[in-house]
């Protein structure tokens, strides 16, 4: 072979290992998504302690059915906005900035701001990453809409009840589909506040709730969707008396239950916390995360 040759072959040899290295990288570079469409459904003021008197048939199914903890914990102060927030957000508030439990703006500034004028939420990735996908937010607290980017939602609607609030999520999610739908129901959190956690009253709100956690489950049954959605409920914080923001494990310990597409049976040992659903959400999408956001994806729950 002469030399010309033998150099045109190893430059054809070169490029070839190169380009399939390429290949290689691209493809372990790019993430996995679990499911078409992820709802993280909050009940405000629910506390991991009322799952022992409870009767919440539908939340149970999905318990029974998916993977769970009543170990899960809030950020301090275990009260709403900041917590709400640190969901979203992927970080707790020194990040965020939002310190209290009813946060408009960040009481301490935010380390970054995003496109939408706030830290970034799991909205922005989404914009970011999947920008031709819909997703929305549905809330009975208005509080819930000083906390996510407004310009990259296509539903934002704060319902006058929890039914209302459902019934709105659900026409979204049947009409258009969406990759991601933040549902934020108010009860038990109002009985808390009205009767007292851990009373009768408490628990005949929460079994209201459980009743529309049916509905969502039923309605994503009938229109074939739950073989592609995975549904995320978790909570704020629990309570003590009539109130919240406290230390204790009442007020600090959550439920956090994983159902649908591909999720493992079985209750979850791990640690979690509040801000690491933001960063589960973006695994099962198969989202990069950005480098500020301090949750941890809970990748166990995902069946191999």
């Amino acid at each position: 072979m002469k030399i010309e040759e033998k150099i045109i072959l190893f430059i054809v040899v070169l490029f070839s290992s190169l380009s399939c290295t390429e290949i290689k990288k691209e493809k372990t570079s790019k993430n996995h998504q679990h499911a078409q469409h992820i709802i993280l459904l909050g009940t405000d003021g629910l506390g991991a302690y009322a799952f022992k008197e409870a009767a919440i048939p539908s939340i149970r199914k999905m318990m029974d059915n998916g993977s769970y903890s009543l170990k899960t914990r809030s950020v301090l102060p275990s009260s709403s906005a900041v917590n709400w927030a640190s969901m979203l957000m992927g970080s707790g508030p020194e990040l965020h900035g939002y310190t209290e439990w009813g946060s408009k703006t960040p009481e301490l500034p935010s380390r970054k701001i995003g496109n939408g004028g706030i830290y970034p939420t799991i909205f922005s990735l989404i914009e970011e990453q999947f920008p031709d996908l819909k997703k929305g937010v549905s809330f009975t607290w208005n509080g819930i809409g000083y906390l996510f980017e407004k310009n990259m939602v296509d539903l934002d609607f704060n319902g006058k009840t929890d039914q209302e609030t459902i019934d709105k999520a659900l026409e979204f999610i049947v009409k258009h589909k969406p990759v991601f739908t933040f549902i934020h129901v108010d009860e038990p959190d109002h009985a808390g506040h009205a009767f007292g956690h851990d009373t009768p009253e408490y628990y005949a709100a929460l079994e209201k709730v459980d009743s529309l956690v049916g509905k969502v489950l039923t309605a994503l049954d009938t229109h074939n969707m739950m073989n592609e959605t995975v549904i995320i409920l978790t909570s704020d914080h629990g309570g003590v008396d009539k109130g919240h923001g406290g230390k204790s494990l009442l007020e600090v310990e959550i439920p956090w239950i994983v159902y649908g597409k591909g999720i493992k049976k079985q209750q979850v040992d791990e640690t979690v916390v509040t801000y690491d659903t933001g960063a589960t959400i973006a695994f099962l999408l198969g989202l990069k995360t950005p480098e500020f956001w301090r949750g941890r994806a809970i990748k166990s729950i995902v069946q191999n």
